[in-house]
């Protein structure tokens, strides 16, 4: 069982040689840079010579294309702020050895990261993602921001976690939701969704209580509330920017 692994990467400097470290397993590594305007390729190209430099088209067509640069038909897909834990490197490893198995895709746990803390309630944990597949029976979907994977086959769940080093700092965190809520927005307004006055008053709030109590955030400590309260927030901003976009295009 040969496994290429692709890593996608806009910026990110400051996670992709451990995020590459983790992936010396890979019988091939891809990195597929959306025009990073740091040192993230330099960087990278420590680790493999196949990279490829190309315009961000959404995450789903830049991890499709990553895939299909692949030499082979089996495709771990890592992000650059993740990492493989020993565990899971070690079940990976165990099925490499293996034939050909009859699953079309492989989960596992992520384990999130916050503000340096390890986070393990807020609904963040267990989060399972398929990121093992064969290439031959999946493909991702998703024009904007949530994209994931279609598998056409029986998945089977291995020990061992993803680590998701998130966020680094709350500013960094405020940055990000600028261009996530915009995302986003986008994405509702395509579906033929509209922004109503409950969900610029009701929902954030239902967003808050969710993640803080319902949840178990308040559990997680100082970044737990951090986490809530950023989710309202996102909440917030992308029903205005998706009530904004409707006024424009709908008159």
């Amino acid at each position: 069982m040969k496994i290429t692994a692709t890593v996608i990467a806009l910026n990110e400097e400051h996670n992709i040689a451990a995020a590459l470290e983790s992936l010396s397993w890979a019988d091939e590594i891809i990195v597929v840079d959306a025009e990073s305007q740091d040192e993230t390729v330099r960087i990278a190209r420590g680790f493999t010579d196949r990279i490829f430099v190309r315009p961000w088209p959404g995450y789903s067509q830049q991890k499709n294309f990553a895939a299909e640069q692949a030499s082979h038909d089996w495709i771990f897909s890592l992000d650059a702020d993740e990492q493989v834990s020993p565990e899971l490197r070690k079940s990976i490893m165990q099925l490499k050895g293996l034939a050909e198995p009859e699953f079309a895709g492989f989960e596992m746990a992520r384990r999130a990261f916050y503000l340096g803390r390890r986070i393990k309630h807020s609904g963040w944990w267990p989060d399972h993602k398929v990121r093992l597949y064969d290439r031959r029976r999946a493909s991702w979907r998703g024009d904007y921001v949530h994209e994931s994977l279609e598998i056409h086959g029986s998945v089977k769940r291995i020990e061992g976690e993803l680590l998701h080093y998130t966020v680094r700092a709350a500013s960094e965190h405020h940055l990000r939701m600028d261009r996530y809520t915009t995302l986003a927005a986008e994405e509702l307004y395509s579906k033929g969704k509209r922004a109503s006055l409950g969900s610029l008053l009701v929902s954030p709030v239902l967003v808050f209580l969710r993640s803080y109590l319902i949840r178990l955030g308040f559990l997680d400590g100082v970044p737990g509330l951090a986490i809530a309260r950023f989710a309202m927030h996102y909440e917030f901003l992308k029903n205005l920017k998706l009530w904004e976009k409707s006024g424009k295009h709908d008159g």
